[in-house]
């Protein structure tokens, strides 16, 4: 095993924590009424590595396996505050009840503490979700004044709220798919194009900018460039700032990073992936979009190619063909169905199938690692940690990492890349599962 020597000086988590969200919808207020029923003791937070997970230390024979809240200093859900921006006025019990996520009789009892939290005027152009529109936006001259009123926004909260820090997770809608262009090529090159209202400058990378203008952590939710371009990037590392996106990874994308590792590992063949999908909340209505969904399949796409890596295993993986649907279907709600048919081949090339029906609610699998990725920027920012946190991959569909380099989308080695992080942080050994030591 590999020794890391001494522990990174890491703050400890003084003061309360504050919790900027950019879309208060299902996702968001599932995730502040889960945490309030926690904090109630009336509830679980079953999904969140930080709040049920361990981590092993040391040799098996150790015995060493603390939970990891224990292990490394993190922010106390008691601790957190909550804010964010929609294009609805309504406090966040109207929009859960809407929303359909959560059952009545729980938000009855966290009415009075979710009426109490209501969201700001957003930035928001329907030119980028199309299937979306609400009155409750902010207006200003360009791109860069809209930026300001976000940055003032942040202040008042840190001011009437007492917060010593805050991290800021987008929880909106997925914008129409966008390119890479020049304008995000260098912080100068974007700054300029705030100022000139550059149609490729989209609302979740205002947010972004102004968070990280902040000095505030900054997570992407959904598929969008957001603050996965190269201007951010810098932005992030001059103002120390850790960033991580992007899409959380829920649903049938959470599947095919199960189970593709699996074909993979034991070098069974695969012919074809046909992934469709019925969903019926505000994502699925966004989604019937085809710009906002070229946005969700470039995310959903990109995972098999990176796990099964057809050019070293072309016998098996080149050429498979990947299709994904999503379909918009009102009465679902917010409980998604995925349906895949995976046909694969095994030894002397026989042909055989997998059938999967996920029917699973999207807003209680995403609610937990918006709580993780809170918690575990807040840690990054005080352990000094700046830029793309790659370590934190696995909590998303399309992960940020270095240019020089290809995503990790391998559910397993996520995990592993993510503990060992925390041991690093820790000073403690890398857990390399070699394990000889114990038959010399």
């Amino acid at each position: 095993m590999w020794t890391m020597g001494k522990p990174i000086p890491i703050e400890e988590p003084r003061g309360k924590l504050g919790v900027l969200l950019p879309g208060m919808g299902a996702v968001a207020t599932t995730f502040i009424a889960g945490v309030e029923a926690v904090r109630r003791g009336i509830g679980q937070p079953i999904g969140s590595l930080t709040q049920m997970g361990t981590i092993r230390l040391g040799k098996r024979t150790e015995k060493r396996v603390p939970a990891i809240r224990e292990f490394v200093p993190l922010a106390a859900l008691d601790d957190l505050v909550f804010g964010g921006w929609d294009i609805r006025s309504d406090n966040c019990y109207d929009i859960a009840m809407q929303g359909g996520v959560l059952e009545p009789a729980l938000l009855g009892q966290l009415r009075g503490f979710l009426e109490g939290i209501r969201p700001w005027p957003a930035v928001f152009d329907q030119n980028y979700v199309r299937r979306l529109d609400g009155p409750h936006v902010k207006r200003g001259q360009n791109k860069a004044e809209l930026a300001q009123m976000l940055v003032e926004d942040i202040e008042r909260f840190r001011v009437s709220t007492g917060v010593s820090r805050m991290v800021m997770v987008w929880c909106g809608s997925t914008e129409i798919y966008l390119q890479p262009q020049e304008v995000h090529q260098t912080l100068e090159n974007f700054e300029c194009g705030l100022k000139e209202n550059h149609p490729a400058i989209a609302p979740s990378m205002v947010y972004s900018y102004a968070a990280l203008q902040s000095g505030v952590p900054f997570a992407n939710g959904a598929p969008n460039l957001t603050v996965d371009i190269p201007a951010l990037v810098e932005l992030a590392r001059q103002k120390s700032v850790p960033i991580a996106g992007k899409d959380f990874k829920t649903g049938q994308t959470l599947m095919k990073t199960i189970i593709a590792p699996g074909l993979k590992a034991r070098l069974i063949g695969l012919s074809g992936w046909f992934s469709t999908n019925i969903l019926g909340n505000r994502d699925g209505e966004v989604l019937d979009d085809p710009e906002s969904f070229r946005t969700k399949e470039e995310s959903k796409l990109s995972v098999l190619e990176h796990i099964l890596q057809p050019d070293l295993y072309p016998e098996l993986y080149r050429g498979f063909h990947h299709l994904v649907r999503i379909n918009y279907y009102p009465p679902r709600g917010d409980n998604k169905e995925g349906w895949d048919n995976i046909d694969i081949f095994g030894w002397l090339g026989y042909p055989m199938q997998i059938k999967i029906d996920f029917l699973c609610r999207d807003s209680i699998l995403a609610a937990p690692l918006v709580l993780d990725l809170v918690l575990f920027l807040d840690l990054a920012k005080r352990a000094g940690m700046r830029g793309i946190q790659e370590w934190l991959s696995f909590y998303f569909k399309s992960p940020m990492c270095a240019s020089t380099v290809y995503p990790e989308h391998d559910l397993f080695i996520q995990l592993m890349k993510l503990k060992n992080t925390l041991r690093y942080l820790r000073g403690e050994e890398m857990i390399t599962h070699l394990g000889l030591e114990y038959y010399d």
